[in-house]
C-alpha cells in the first residue's frame, strides 16, 4: 500500500475496499458448468467456500446442518444463546421484538446467562449426528476455560474469533492464551481472526492456525469504527494477509495457511472481489441473516452488540429474502446480488476463464474510485 503524508512526521497508507476495486475480465471465457467452486481445509472439503459467521442470528444448530447439507460450513457460536439457554426461541423472539432504544440494555441482560458446558455438548451432537462438519467458535478470552469441553464433545474444526485476535495478548493480572501450545495440544485444524495486516497473520499462521480470518468481522453489525475508530478497508486487508501466506508457504516449507475473509461480503459480488484479493473463502453473516430459516428472525447482531462493558455493534433489521438454498444456490428472485451467491460467483469465474478458486485467486483487479 502506497503512504501519503497527511501532516508533518505522520504518514498514512492508502487503502481500497471492495467497492472500490474491479474484477477485469480476461481474454478466455468458460462454461460456468465447468467451473468448480469447491474449497478444503485440512481433510475437510466443502462445495462451497464459505463458513457462516458464529452469530446467533445466523447460525443455529438447525441451520448449521442445513449451510452444511448444501455445501457449505456453519460454526455455532458456544457463547451464544444456544449455550446459554435450554429453549432459545424465547430470548430470540424477544431480541426480534423489542424497541431499539431498549435492545442494547436487554441484550447485555439476556446474554448475561452462564454458558452450560452440558448445552455445548448437546449442541454439537446434534449437528455431529446429522453427517455434517462440525465448526464451533469461541472468543479468545473463553477458549482456554470451555475448549476441553468443545473438543471432548467431538467440533471437527476449532475458529477463535474476536474483534482483534493476536498471537501475543499481554495481560498484567491474569494468564494469557498461549495460542501456539494451545493449537499445538489440539488435535483439529483451529482457524483464528481476526487480523488485518501482514505482521499479525504471520504471527498466527507461525502459531499453528490452519486458517486465519481477515477483518473485524460483524460487517453489518459492527460499530467498531465509531466506538473503537479502529477499521481496514477489506480488499488492501486480504490483499496483505494473502502476501503474508505466500511468505509463510516458503519460510515453513510448503505448509499451506487459508485466508478467510470476515466481514464486508454483504453480496455476491463481494465474494468474487475477496477470493480476486487472495481469499480461500469468505466467512459471511448478513446475507444468510436474511434467509427464512433463520434464527434472527428478520434481524441480525453479532456479539460485540452485547458486549458487557463497551458494545461496539448493534442489532440491524435486514428482513428475509429467501431460503437458505435460494440464498446459497438460488434460483434467485432478486437482481441486487442477496441471492445465488455462489451461482453468481460460478459465473463471474466464468466470465473471465478460470476453472476453480485458487486460479480466480490471479486474475487481475483493477481501482476504480475517483
Amino acid at each position: 500500500m502506497s503512504e501519503i503524508e497527511i501532516a508533518p512526521g505522520k504518514r498514512a497508507r492508502t487503502a481500497y475496499s471492495f467497492d472500490d476495486i474491479a474484477i477485469v475480465p480476461s481474454r478466455r471465457t468458460r462454461d460456468p458448468e465447468e467451473v468448480s467452486t469447491s474449497w478444503q481445509i485440512d481433510a475437510y472439503k466443502f462445495d462451497l467456500p464459505m463458513l457462516a459467521a458464529p452469530m446467533d442470528s445466523v447460525v443455529s444448530p438447525e441451520t448449521a446442518i442445513e449451510i452444511g447439507r448444501l455445501g457449505g460450513v456453519g460454526v455455532l457460536n458456544l457463547e451464544g444463546l444456544w449455550t446459554r439457554y435450554e429453549d432459545p426461541r424465547i430470548p430470540l423472539g424477544e431480541i426480534a421484538s423489542m424497541p431499539d432504544k431498549h435492545a442494547t440494555k436487554r441484550m447485555q441482560e439476556i446474554y448475561n446467562a452462564p454458558i452450560r458446558p452440558e448445552l455445548i455438548k448437546e449442541r454439537i451432537q446434534q449437528i455431529r449426528q446429522a453427517g455434517v462438519t462440525v465448526a464451533a467458535s469461541l472468543s479468545p478470552a473463553r477458549t482456554a476455560q470451555l475448549h476441553k469441553a468443545v473438543i471432548d464433545a467431538g467440533v471437527d474444526i476449532f475458529v477463535i474469533r474476536g474483534t482483534t485476535v493476536s498471537a501475543e495478548h499481554v495481560a498484567a493480572e491474569t494468564e494469557a492464551l498461549n495460542l501456539k501450545k494451545f493449537i499445538y495440544e489440539l488435535d483439529v485444524p483451529v482457524i483464528v481472526g481476526g487480523v488485518a495486516t501482514a505482521t499479525a497473520a504471520l504471527h498466527l499462521m507461525r502459531a499453528g492456525a490452519a486458517g486465519v480470518l481477515v477483518g473485524f468481522g460483524g460487517g453489518a453489525t459492527h460499530t467498531t469504527r465509531k466506538v473503537l475508530g479502529i477499521e481496514v478497508p477489506m480488499a488492501s486487508a486480504v490483499a496483505e494477509v494473502a502476501s503474508a501466506r505466500r511468505e509463510y508457504l516458503d519460510e515453513s516449507g510448503g505448509r499451506y495457511v487459508h485466508v478467510i475473509a470476515d466481514g464486508a461480503v454483504g453480496r455476491s459480488g463481494d465474494i468474487a472481489k475477496a477470493i480476486a484479493c487472495g481469499a480461500d473463502a469468505v466467512m459471511m453473516g448478513s446475507p444468510l441473516a436474511k434467509a427464512v430459516e433463520a434464527p434472527g428472525l428478520g434481524w441480525h447482531w453479532g456479539s460485540e452488540a452485547h458486549h458487557q462493558v463497551l458494545p461496539r455493534g448493534e442489532r440491524v433489521a435486514v428482513g428475509t429474502v429467501g431460503t437458505l438454498e435460494e440464498i446459497l444456490l438460488g434460483p434467485s428472485h432478486t437482481s441486487d446480488g442477496s441471492m445465488n451467491l455462489f451461482g453468481a460467483l460460478r459465473r463471474a469465474m466464468a466470465t473471465c476463464g478460470y476453472s476453480d478458486v485458487k486460479e480466480f485467486q490471479r486474475v487481475e483487479v483493477l481501482i476504480h474510485r475517483a
